[in-house]
């Protein structure tokens, strides 16, 4: 990579340099949010997506090459309409669509739309980049010209307007509409991270400006839920209109389209005055139309207006001054806080929100409006050919594929936006089913070229996989195949577009349609695999030819099936695996559930094919469903210990052949490098015994060649229907290598992750996370309670065990209120919910019908009745949605169909409606409970309620109630719920929840979004060096992996997160504190808005924060982010947690830097409490934690506690390090000093007693001195700076870089595992996190 020195600092900073919300940020924030049409148009967006991020192609030797060539910055001056002309920074590569885009959010010019720039007279094209524009220069001077509107253009510009009225109002970010969603840590910061005056004011008021809410402090019982969404902002909104909206009276007829009207609007300004207002050619005026009477004429003086502003300033003077102080409001946002975000969030709490008028949301309600898809006018989008015509685009240079991955990820974005729409639309019964005829749960839609199934078990065709269970997992098993194949990327084979949304209990599967597929039955369209199972197969030479090379990098052998015709087949996939031809011809693989080896441990095999050490641990375990596939992530780590032992038992055999003596070759065999083997091997000769060899280590370790390493699996084992043409030894050979496998996970991979745990290399903070750290090492979640087991026998992970145990209890859950949802009448959706919660959280022992209005409970009932003619008692068997107009509208020649059709019709929702929900109690559904963990977990609870699990595991409610409410997508509303005070007796009056809790249900979405390959490469790349101390260096890699994800995902993504942290800390350590600070704010910003303001990294984000804010001298700040951080951590798991010691020791010395000591003692003794119970009472760590409560103590005056503190720690540090290290005897100098103040205060006091002195003098107690403070926090915090020679430098750095070598030479020939670049970034962050310890 070729880089000029003087552009280091700009490539680094080149998105989003300042922080707070200047126009010039805007420019790089809005290159990649507002060019988005153009990137499935790739003529159009080559150049615009590209130069993004000032990246160049190079016509060099090396296609890959990355030139960052200096890209010229200037300003340039714009005039507009009726305003002075002002200066505005570009960059040579921006496109004049970007000034435009500027001049829409710019607080003086935000309210045009309609308008071109001209230069010298000449209109610039939109898609021009300015470098192309002639005579463009420093200083030129850029005319903003109002152009004439169009029909088009008058709805873009209302609808830009309306947004404008409404951009700071808080309900979108708690609906979570629009890519909006919460940011809270200006509001904590009060928007003020820069100044230096904090320490100087913190000093003046002692520091005391700031304390600690008294919820925060160490050992509370439970935890306030209100300030988790809620800050210090109260501001009211401002009202600028009580209605803006289309009038009745459109569209404008034949005569008045002659005269240039285009639109018609009705207003009703704030002071109670309405208006209709017509949209015109040249601008808006005001008409003498009425509700009754249409006048076209203008009112006198005829007045009009090139801007809704600037007429609506003219006829209301309140939505003149509210409009501007909006405007104002939304422009001192940071632009991450506007920006919105490419996958949508909602916070599992909200504010109840009085629901308003708004014309434009009714509008976009409309289910047939699919918004505005400007780059094809008119158009329904074709989903599958825009998916499969962006994964063909070329990819041979970096420029190709950077365009090509923005194009991937904004489409794939757009369709599953769209696609959750539609699933939404298919539960709530908008849309008709293709199949009315049928019964609902097996019901089919088309909508928006998407296809939507339910997941349900059709037509019994998992019936000998475990029916309904089998069709729930079934397209999460898809969802794995197609992230297979996605990341394979073979040229030629094409999979569908995909989303699974969860919503309402229901499960809805969205695929993108296969060209022509409508057009016949799929038992004509597949040529390649079986639609039955096996029973019948086809193939084809074609998918063979392609599917050999996804066959071997997803390991699964080449096989032969019989049929029940006795045809041999040769497949190199799962039987159920279908290869499509589209009428695009294209080669689609379709049903991929199966890609991936069963997992012998959850089938219901015969026991000889199960290990002694297995049956141990009382496998194989029945399971819900046969679909139990081992994970990707699994394969990889097994081959990669196949692999090893393969070179092991080649080393030990040549060993033995060289005739040495048994015993060396033994130890060699364990102790040699894998890489020194491989050498040994490649210097075989071709003699026969040599041979032999690698024959025996092939057929040891199972490989399909007999002369090199190929280990592969069949993924037909143990399925019905699948008749084998395999000889006897083969079969056998298969079911070992499965066997082995799935043993390695329970053997080898689950003990490594708890060593993981022990070891502090991975802590996972809450259910999601620990969930994360299994799937990133190949453990399925069905290993749960294996986990917890585990992790019960290691008393320093309690507080894991105490995690595992809560997850377990919460899916348990989600599952119960997954098939209770399906079952409950619509209109009692919110009251059921509510009562599922209270018998889930609380002690019911009453049925609820008791206490149910008879109103709801009568409608109800005949609703009930009229559906089933009788009341269903079985809560599971819920039936799914559909469109009563479908029912309604089949007419049939049957008359007994026509009557059940009738049944159907009473509700919208052809659902087995129950009352049953009413009878449920705590003690039925801890029942549920308890056999729903031992069946899908094999965990027992043996817990009877909530109060006896609360008992057990030291779990707090609010935790339960946070992890619930995101498994089921549940929001609430935001209040304090009172667990402990429900009277048993008056159970209406006292009920912890009621109906108006429940504020809404969102779906959950599973995708598999595309990933950017040469981020990936320049991240790991800038870890090696930051591994060799080529800070700088690594430091640039990491900012160009920076600008790649930025040119890729847009400015808002979890990976751009992981970067900026990994960037503010490389800024800390090389010295640039502010820019540390400035990094790390975005860092914390993008965060909250695309993970949520309660998830455990945005605390993580959060300590990094107070650190680089504390070196900034903003002692107050850091305290509060830190605050922050803590109460994050304390929703997530509660307070016993690794996590929680970390910040209370940042937080006692930060409070004991000004001075409040009281506080810094309760937070560092309970850090002390902490990590004596994670680390043991010998560690370094709690040496470290003694040491600090000592200098505490002494500024307190407590000499006699401190020094008790400190020979604590000088004792561990003396038996850790023995009495010459550094630590020792800075500890004794401590001591020493300690000693001398407590004789001086003891023999003032005595003089005192004896009357020689009227009163105890005071003692100057020296307060640590900020240098000292941050070294102290840079140690709590892993960040230790070690003075070493340059000379000893470079032999390190030589040392480093030939182990580089080394390493770079295994993975060359080792197999490649696959990493994402968010598992990468966590690897650097904990290799910068290195802790003490």
């Amino acid at each position: 990579m070729k880089q000029t020195n003087e552009n280091v600092s700009k490539t680094a900073n080149s998105d989003y340099t300042e922080c707070n919300g200047h126009q010039d940020d805007l420019i790089k924030a809005r290159k990649d949010s507002d060019n988005d049409d153009a990137a499935t148009n790739t003529s159009s967006s080559s150049s615009s997506n590209l130069n993004n991020s000032g990246l160049v192609s190079s016509v060099a030797a090396n296609p890959n090459e990355l030139i960052v060539l200096p890209e010229s910055s200037f300003n340039i001056r714009i005039q507009a309409t009726g305003l002075d002309t002002f200066e505005l920074p570009v960059t040579s590569s921006e496109l004049v669509q970007e000034i435009h885009q500027v001049l829409m959010d710019k607080e003086e010019t935000c309210h045009r739309t309609c308008f071109s720039l001209q230069l010298d007279g000449i209109v610039l094209d939109n898609f021009t980049e300015l470098k192309n524009i002639e005579n463009l220069k420093e200083g030129t001077l850029l005319k903003v010209i109002e152009e004439q509107y169009t029909v088009r253009e008058v709805r873009i510009h209302v609808r830009h307007i309306n947004e404008l009225i409404h951009s700071c109002d808080l309900i979108d970010l708690y609906n979570g509409n629009n890519g909006y969603s919460l940011c809270m840590v200006n509001d904590i910061t009060n928007g003020d991270i820069v100044s230096n005056t904090d320490r100087k004011k913190a000093a003046e008021t002692n520091g005391f400006d700031f304390t600690v809410p008294e919820y925060l402090l160490p050992s509370q019982k439970d935890i306030l839920v209100t300030p988790l969404f809620t800050t210090n902002n109260k501001s009211r909104p401002l009202l600028c209109l009580k209605v803006l909206s289309y009038s009745g009276w459109n569209p404008p007829n034949g005569s008045r389209k002659l005269h240039g009207d285009l639109m018609y609007l009705q207003v009703t300004t704030c002071e109670e005055k309405s208006f209709h207002i017509t949209a015109s050619t040249k601008g808006f005026y005001v008409s003498q139309t009425t509700e009754e009477k249409f006048i076209p004429k203008p009112v006198q003086p005829k007045a009009i207006f090139h801007s809704l502003v600037d007429l609506l300033n003219n006829i209301s003077p309140i939505f003149k001054k509210n409009f501007a102080g909006i405007q104002r409001k939304r422009c001192t946002k940071h632009p991450f806080e506007r920006i919105q975000i490419p996958c949508q969030i909602h916070p599992w709490l909200s504010p109840r929100f009085d629901h308003t008028v708004d014309y434009f949301r009714a509008e976009d309600a409309n289910i047939n409006k699919l918004g505005h898809e400007d780059h094809i006018p008119g158009q329904v989008r074709d989903w599958n050919e825009e998916l499969q015509i962006t994964k063909e685009l070329s990819k041979k240079t970096l420029p190709e594929r950077l365009i090509r991955e923005r194009a991937m990820f904004k489409v794939h974005s757009d369709f599953v936006a769209a696609a959750i729409r539609g699933c939404q639309a298919v539960v709530d019964g908008n849309i008709m089913a293709i199949n009315p005829g049928e019964e609902s749960k097996v019901h089919m839609y088309i909508w928006n070229n998407m296809f939507f199934s339910l997941g349900f078990d059709v037509k019994e065709h998992y019936k000998d996989f475990g029916g309904d269970a089998a069709a729930h997992a079934a397209p999460t098993n898809d969802l794995q195949g197609v992230r297979a194949l996605n990341t394979i990327d073979l040229e030629g084979l094409h999979t569908l577009g995909t989303a699974v949304v969860d919503y309402r209990g229901m499960r809805v599967t969205a695929q993108t349609i296969v060209p022509g597929i409508l057009e016949k039955e799929q038992e004509q369209s597949v040529v390649y695999g079986s639609t039955d199972f096996g029973k019948t197969c086809a193939t084809n030479e074609k998918y063979k030819e392609l599917l050999e090379k996804v066959s071997a990098m997803l390991k699964i052998k080449p096989h032969t099936i019989k049929t029940e015709k006795g045809d041999v087949v040769e497949l190199l996939t799962a039987v159920e695996c279908k290869g499509i031809v589209g009428n695009d011809g294209r080669h689609y693989l379709l049903d991929l559930l199966r890609m991936m080896p069963p997992d012998l441990n959850y089938l219901p095999v015969d026991v000889e094919h199960i290990s002694p050490a297995m049956k141990q641990f009382d496998y194989p375990k029945t399971h819900k469903h046969r679909l139990c596939c081992l994970r990707q992530e699994l394969i990889d780590a097994f081959i990669e210990q196949k692999y090893v032992d393969f070179y092991r038992s080649i080393a030990l055999n040549l060993s033995k052949l060289r005739s040495t003596e048994s015993s060396t070759a033994n130890d060699t065999t364990q102790q040699t490098n894998v890489e020194e083997v491989k050498r040994i091997v490649n210097e075989i000769s071709v003699e026969d015994n040599s041979r032999e060899i690698i024959q025996s280590a092939c057929r040891a370790i199972g490989s399909v060649k007999d002369n090199e390493f190929d280990v592969r699996f069949n993924p037909d084992l143990f399925q019905p229907h699948v008749t084998l043409n395999q000889t006897p030894a083969e079969i056998a050979a298969d079911i070992k290598l499965l066997k082995e496998a799935a043993e390695y996970l329970v053997l080898k991979q689950i003990p490594l992750m708890i060593q993981d745990f022990q070891d502090h290399s991975a802590v996972p903070v809450d259910g999601e996370s620990l969930s994360e750290a299994m799937h990133s090492r190949g453990i399925n979640i069905r290993y749960l309670g294996r986990v917890a087991q585990l992790l019960n026998q290691q008393p320093a992970l309690f507080y894991l065990h105490d995690i595992a145990a809560t997850e377990i209890l919460c899916r348990s859950a989600k599952h119960l209120f997954r098939s209770y949802v399906q079952s409950v009448p619509i209109h009692l959706l919110s009251f059921s919910i509510s009562h599922f919660l209270n018998c889930f959280l609380t002690i019911i022992n009453s049925p609820s019908s008791d206490y149910l209005s008879d109103e709801l409970l009568t409608s109800s009932a005949s609703a009930t009745s009229t559906n089933n003619g009788t009341t269903n008692t079985n809560s599971s068997s819920s039936l799914s949605s559909s469109n009563v107009a479908n029912s309604s509208t089949q007419k049939s020649a049957n008359k007994k169909k026509n009557k059940k059709h009738q049944q159907r019709k009473q509700n919208p929702l052809m659902r087995n409606e129950s009352l049953d929900f009413l009878s449920l109690t705590s003690k039925a559904i801890w029942s549920q409970l308890t056999n729903e963990a031992k069946s899908r977990y094999n965990f027992d609870l043996n817990c009877d309620d909530i109060d006896s699990f609360l008992e057990k595991y030291n779990v707090r409610r609010t935790c339960i109630l946070r992890s619930l409410c995101l498994k089921t997508g549940l929001q609430l509303a935001m209040r304090e719920f009172q667990f402990d005070q429900t009277n048993k007796s008056n159970r209406t009056a006292n009920e912890c929840f009621n109906e108006d809790d429940i504020i809404n249900i969102y779906p959950l979405i599973k995708q598999v979004p595309p990933k950017p390959s040469d981020a990936y490469q320049f991240f790991t790349t800038g870890q090696q060096k930051i591994q060799q101390g080529l800070l700088r260096e690594g430091f640039e890699l990491i900012s160009e992996a920076h600008n790649l994800l930025n040119n890729v995902y847009g400015p808002m993504h979890p990976e751009i997160s992981m970067c900026l942290r990994l960037l503010a800390r490389l800024n800390y350590i090389m010295g640039d504190y502010q820019e540390a600070l400035y990094t790390q704010h975005k860092a914390v910003m993008m965060s909250e808005r695309v993970l949520g303001i309660d998830h455990p990294q945005t605390a993580t984000e959060y300590i990094h924060m107070a650190l680089y804010s504390f070196a900034n001298n903003h002692s107050i700040n850091a305290s509060k982010l830190l605050c922050r951080a803590r109460y994050i951590i304390l929703a997530c798991c509660g307070e016993n947690h690794p996590q929680i010691s970390l910040i209370d020791s940042n937080l006692g010395l930060i409070l004991q830097s000004y001075g409040d000591y009281e506080n810094a003692l309760k937070f560092m003794e309970k850090s002390l409490e902490l990590n004596k119970q994670f680390y043991g009472l010998k560690s370094l760590k709690v040496a470290l934690s003694h040491h600090l409560c000592a200098r505490i103590q002494s500024c307190r005056g407590d000499f006699r506690s401190a020094l008790s503190s400190e020979r604590e720690a000088y004792q561990i540090y003396k038996l850790q390090l023995g009495d010459e290290h550094e630590r020792t005897r800075e500890s004794a100098q401590v001591l020493q000093h300690l000693t001398e103040q407590a004789v001086v205060l003891q023999k003032r006091m005595n003089d005192v007693v004896k009357g020689q002195l009227l009163m105890i003098p005071s003692i100057t107690i020296q307060q640590p001195s900020f240098q000292n403070v941050l070294e102290m926090l840079n140690v709590v915090n892993g960040i230790l700076f070690i003075q070493i020679r340059e000379k000893d430098l470079d032999l390190l750095r030589e040392e480093l870089a030939k182990q580089s070598v080394d390493e770079q030479q295994q993975q060359a020939t080792s197999t490649p595992s696959t990493k994402t670049i968010s598992e990468a970034a966590e690897a650097a962050a904990a290799l910068m996190n290195d802790e003490v310890d």
